[in-house]
């Protein structure tokens, strides 16, 4: 099975880099054993879309609304994204759920919105340093994943992704280091578990958190990872483009 390998560019671009870099790789990866998704930010969106369209690349978005339409000022509708084609949508990533108080709740609303829509979510968990260190991940996991895909449903595996991202382990942390591969796979491990429970379906698990060129092939070499969630590396064209290969 091909591995998903995913660039969040978050909010670290202007409008001119993410043309730019957009047209780098449309012009560098023709062709490519893994599905690449890139996700800009929403202004750049509609006219990365446009750069990528002629090419293998995957469109994505960093956030979706929970509802298609509505007096509901700064949200983005799963709508009007599947009309750009946008394929896969980014929710619940540990910067919302920090910075904008995302709960559960929301989350669930978005995911199944996004499903409605024929969007595909990609559902970010992961664990705080203090849940780490308190030996409590498998614990904390469980817990995001049973309210976060509360009366979800799903017809194929191929319908929802999950992103394993330890907090503590996200590069614009400070003194932020990956976790080790093979503890990794053991925890990508567990939440595929958790996941067919809840939604009775082998739903693919990523890796992310400082994923670079250096250690990506070491993750994508265990056998619960399907992919990576980059960061960071993404808006390095020469560093990307090695994760890829």
């Amino acid at each position: 099975m091909k591995k998903l390998i995913m660039a969040n560019w978050k909010m670290q671009l202007t409008l001119k880099e993410s043309l730019e870099l957009a047209r780098q790789l449309a012009k560098k990866i023709k062709t490519t054993k893994n599905d690449v998704v890139i996700c800009p930010d929403y202004a750049a969106l509609p006219f990365v879309g446009l750069i990528l369209k002629p090419t293998r690349i995957i469109l994505g978005a960093q956030d979706s609304a929970g509802f298609n339409r509505g007096a509901y000022t700064g949200e983005v509708s799963p709508v009007n994204l599947k009309a750009l084609g946008v394929k896969y949508v980014i929710l619940g990533h540990s910067e919302r759920r920090e910075h904008l108080h995302e709960n559960s709740l929301i989350i669930n609303n978005k995911i199944k919105a996004a499903l409605i829509n024929k969007l595909i979510p990609v559902l970010c968990v992961g664990e705080k340093l203090t849940e780490r260190e308190a030996g409590q991940t498998k614990e904390y996991l469980q817990t995001e994943l049973r309210n976060a895909l509360k009366g979800v449903k799903i017809k194929t595996a191929n319908d929802l992704v999950v992103a394993y991202e330890p907090v503590w382990a996200i590069s614009t942390n400070k003194n932020a280091k990956p976790i080790m591969p093979a503890e990794a796979d053991e925890i990508q491990k567990f939440i595929k578990d958790q996941a067919n429970k809840i939604l009775h379906k082998s739903v693919r698990v990523l890796y992310g958190g400082s994923a670079d060129a250096l250690n990506a092939p070491g993750f994508l070499a265990q056998a619960n990872i399907d992919g990576l969630l980059v960061g960071g590396a993404s808006l390095k064209m020469a560093e990307f483009s090695k994760i890829i290969k």
